[in-house]
């Protein structure tokens, strides 16, 4: 069903340009609709300063939630900004002085908030689709030495594990990691979700959260927005800003944000996540929290949009059945 952001259905042709809507359409919403439908689309949506432009649900509805899959990593790095405004952590501090154990190791005890949540410390990516638990996530050897580029599941557990212990050391009443982040994050942002996956009483940081398109988007806009409430940022602006600044082992990711950039090293060689220079080439800045089945939030600062698009299957893209994505492609219907 096609939905226009006043919540009146119609037809894809009926939709054409909003003659108030801050930014003149030049794409065409109805076939990006279309392009996601035909390649296991549940949902499609198109948002501009607060206001949704264009909904499609296929096979879905509005309200119907869906795992985000490791769409779910990029929460990390809005919480740990959150948690440096808090005074709770800085990123350039020594994941060691929270994992005690890690200390007398000179591998991972020269490892950083910053080089984890970059996913360049040396933690092993794990596997995906399988995380191991936060403590066990802690307890497995390294994959190498830092400056590396390393995807996975791994590197989130262990941040989870270093959120629950510094909550621990402050005593907050909210030491379960999922109820820190709905009182410091979601909520604020007038964002809910649906189940979450736990593992070990705790919630699964790399791959756990369902969503449905209208609040993954509303979070979307959130943090484009500067994560401000009644005009206030709630988190570390600094912080926030290095989520979405090139680093050193991966200029296409930042801290838990893919980055749509030439130069972006994918997470896998069968990753669908667009990387080439020729292909990426003309598009505007584009930010992007991304997951199996091609389960999508992209954030495009320059013309204030959010984009929400969100696929079944993710089992089956995981066994290797593939689907014909494109991020650039996709983007460039909407954007025209």
């Amino acid at each position: 069903m096609l939905i226009d952001r006043r919540g009146v259905f119609v037809g894809a042709a009926a939709l054409g340009v909003l003659p108030d809507a801050a930014w003149s359409q030049s794409g065409d919403f109805a076939a990006a609709a279309a392009y996601s439908a035909q390649r296991r689309g549940v949902s499609f949506l198109v948002m501009q300063g607060g206001r949704i432009l264009f909904e499609d649900y296929p096979r879905s509805s509005a309200e119907a939630t869906h795992e985000l899959a490791s769409g779910t990593k990029s929460f990390s790095g809005i919480l740990a900004a959150a948690m440096v405004q808090d005074g709770l952590l800085s990123l350039d501090e020594s994941c060691a002085d929270t994992l005690t154990e890690w200390r007398d190791d000179p591998v991972r005890s020269a490892a950083t908030i910053r080089t984890l949540l970059s996913l360049s410390s040396g933690v092993g990516g794990g596997t995906l689709g399988r995380p191991a638990t936060y403590a066990a996530s802690v307890a497995q050897p390294f994959a190498g030495g830092p400056g590396v580029f390393r995807y996975g599941p791994a590197p989130f557990q262990v941040f989870g594990e270093i959120v629950r212990r510094k909550l621990a050391a402050v005593d907050r009443p909210a030491r379960d990691v999922l109820t820190f982040m709905e009182d410091r994050l979601f909520r604020p942002a007038g964002v809910t979700h649906g189940p979450w996956r736990r593992q070990a009483g705790q919630p699964n940081l790399p791959s756990g959260a369902r969503f449905n398109a209208r609040n993954w988007a509303r979070f979307g806009a959130f943090v484009q927005g500067g994560c401000r409430v009644e005009g206030r940022a709630i988190v570390d602006a600094a912080a926030l800003a290095d989520c979405f600044r090139p680093t050193p082992a991966n200029p296409g990711y930042g801290l838990t944000w893919w980055l749509l950039r030439p130069g972006l090293v994918p997470p896998s060689p069968r990753s669908l996540i667009d990387s080439s220079a020729a292909v990426l080439a003309g598009l505007p800045t584009v930010h992007m929290a991304a997951g199996a089945g091609n389960q999508r939030l992209y954030l495009v600062p320059d013309r204030d949009l959010v984009i929400v698009r969100q696929a079944d299957g993710i089992l089956a893209s995981m066994a290797g059945d593939r689907t014909d994505w494109s991020d650039a492609a996709f983007l460039r219907l909407i954007l025209g």
